[in-house]
């Protein structure tokens, strides 16, 4: 049961495709800086432009909420090309638009302020230069599916974020109900999450955030020798960090889940990710004196990729051990 649930969680926090799901377009490198995903949760999907008299209307979807946000760096690209590929696809991907706008034909930054926008640095708004979208696709009786577009940018790169809602996903049986996902550039800042919050109990620090807000977090500092299940010797400011965190919060639990790339069969790379989740685990006990009882180790092989499995680089990316929340006790 528990493998079950980690392998579902993995599926619906990694930006893949493994599912057969088509990648978003974008029209320059984009490198995901925040990701996340919550069952029974509800996502508001502007109508129509703020106004003072109105506010904005909103229309609102509950379902499982995927939120994700993308920096393009370098980009010289304006508002509007950033938004074209993506409109685009939305449309050719069956999604009706239900409303769109610019900066002032949105209500300015009023309008901006009634959004739900990831924080920074995932996600950055220029008030005098964003684009809105929001589309829906229905499928049988109603709204089951609706997808948000933000764009903006700043003086040297472009952001944009990327909300999906799916009501009552597991009704409609199909692949298209899969996350989209992205053309990315594969760094460490893939695994980038909130910044610290504050101190009114809300978590702080990068993982901490990231752990509590619902995603994965990627321990990419850890080296594994090639082929290897164990965790080369050293110290890896990650685990510390994991270390520091549980032991803060012995109410929580987590799960380790190793991931490889596609080069292999899948039952192979399956046992070998579970490997090194379990080397990590057996390193937290040991050498940082965590609870046995906190941490699960787990294997998905190479059914979750972050990036593509075609080039080096994306492999490299997919090579990795992630850690997720799985319960609060």
């Amino acid at each position: 049961m528990i493998r079950a649930l980690v392998l579902a969680a993995c599926l619906i926090v990694g930006a893949h495709d493994a599912t057969g799901a088509e990648p978003l377009p974008f029209p320059a490198p984009a490198t995901l800086s925040w990701q996340t995903a919550q069952h029974d949760a509800s996502l508001r999907i502007a109508t129509a432009a703020w106004t003072a008299a109105a506010g904005t209307a909103q229309t609102r979807i509950d379902g499982l909420v995927m939120q994700s946000a993308y920096r393009l760096d370098g980009t010289t690209l304006s508002s509007r090309a950033l938004m074209a590929p993506l409109r685009d696809h939305l449309v050719a991907a069956g999604f009706d638009l239900v409303f769109e706008c610019e900066t002032a034909s949105c209500g300015g930054f009023d309008f901006r302020y009634d959004l739900s926008i990831l924080p920074e640095p995932g996600m950055h708004v220029d008030l005098g230069d964003f684009r809105y979208l929001a589309g829906i696709k229905r499928r049988g009786s109603g709204a089951d599916e609706a997808v948000v577009l933000i764009v903006s940018r700043s003086a040297n790169a472009g952001f944009v974020q990327f909300d999906r809602v799916m009501a009552n996903p597991a009704a409609n049986g199909d692949a298209s109900t899969a996350p989209l996902s992205a053309q990315t550039t594969p760094t460490a800042a893939a695994s980038v999450a909130a910044p610290a919050t504050s101190a009114d109990g809300s978590p702080t620090g990068t993982m901490a955030a990231r752990l509590e807000t619902g995603g994965a977090f990627a321990l990419d500092d850890l080296i594994f020798g090639s082929g290897s299940g164990t965790l080369a010797e050293g110290d890896y400011a990650s685990l510390a960090e994991l270390a520091a965190y549980l032991s803060a919060n012995p109410d929580r639990q987590i799960a380790l889940v190793g991931h490889t790339d596609a080069s292999g069969g899948l039952d192979a790379n399956i046992a070998l990710s579970r490997r090194r989740a379990e080397s990590v685990r057996q390193v937290l006990i040991n050498a940082y004196d965590v609870l046995s009882s906190q941490v699960l180790a787990e294997g998905v092989g190479f059914l979750s990729p972050r990036a593509s499995n075609l080039t080096d680089a994306g492999r490299a990316a997919n090579r990795r051990v992630e850690v997720m929340l799985t319960s609060t006790k």
